[in-house]
């Protein structure tokens, strides 16, 4: 695959494109500034809601960024969601009382729009004091649809805690992760990167063999599967979750090493 070059360029965000202190280098800005002058989008893919997609608008403010796994399509230069695959009520109230029977020390969060709300309980790492974040009773968050559901568990080992959601939930929404706490991430059944990426890419026209994805962390595993398994590229960075490289095509280096600038520029 010397000569392959992508028609698409998706990558995840945190652990991925952004360094270890939140910032895009100036390398790797150039780099996709490069390819995008040739026509070639670039697409984030990311665990994060809209409301945390401010300060990377500021750097690359381009472009369809797939957030909340696959949820939620954004709009970076208008900052305006283009569509959105919640998890309905009937869901939500089901999920949530079966987990809550089964471990009751799991709390909950919601993410929707631009608002998140959390139960008193529930410890926001990244959230406190923020616009758009206040806590609610989990019989308020249920009541309306929802772009993802947050579980968490301050004590249980984290692969221990996400096994047992997804022995929970089922087939009644896709369930996934990628923190290194017990936080459980819960979409809509079907709902993935692969699906907010393979919205994307039909879009502009490219199909999985003519795309490049990078990532790091499970949730990045779907986008992976579907990418590679079309023939495309699926590179997951050096110190990328073992789930994530045993799915990979290729392997570059760390974040903070520009592993997406690096492999980019050799092709």
């Amino acid at each position: 695959m010397s000569d392959w070059k992508p028609r698409l360029i998706a990558s995840d965000m945190d652990g991925t494109l952004l360094r270890r202190d939140d910032t895009v280098s100036e390398a790797t800005v150039a780099e996709l500034g490069r390819w995008r002058a040739d026509g070639v989008p670039v697409v984030l893919a990311t665990g994060r809601p809209p409301r945390w997609m401010h300060r990377i608008r500021e750097v690359l403010g381009y472009g369809t960024a797939v957030c909340c796994n696959g949820a939620v399509l954004l709009d970076l230069e208008s900052f305006e969601i283009l569509s959105e695959e919640p998890v309905h009520p009937d869901v939500l109230r089901s999920v949530t009382d079966e987990l809550r029977r089964r471990q009751p020390d799991t709390w909950f969060a919601v993410e929707y729009g631009l608002e998140f709300r959390h139960e008193p309980i529930y410890q926001p790492r990244w959230d406190v004091d923020a616009p758009g974040v206040a806590e609610a009773t989990l019989e308020e968050m249920v009541l309306q649809p929802v772009a993802k559901l947050l579980a968490r568990h301050e004590t249980l080992p984290r692969d221990e805690f996400v096994e047992l959601v997804q022995e929970v939930i089922g087939g009644r929404a896709t369930v996934t992760h990628s923190s290194t706490d017990a936080l459980a991430e819960i979409s809509a059944t079907g709902v993935t990167k692969a699906s907010g990426l393979a919205t994307v890419a039909e879009r502009h026209g490219v199909g999985p063999g003519e795309i490049v994805v990078f990532g790091d962390m499970p949730n990045d595993i779907a986008a992976f599967e579907w990418v590679r398994d079309g023939g495309g590229r699926a590179v997951a960075m050096a110190h990328a979750h073992p789930d994530l490289l045993a799915v990979a095509t290729d392997v570059t280096g760390t974040n903070d090493d520009d592993g997406v600038a690096r492999f980019l520029n050799s092709l």
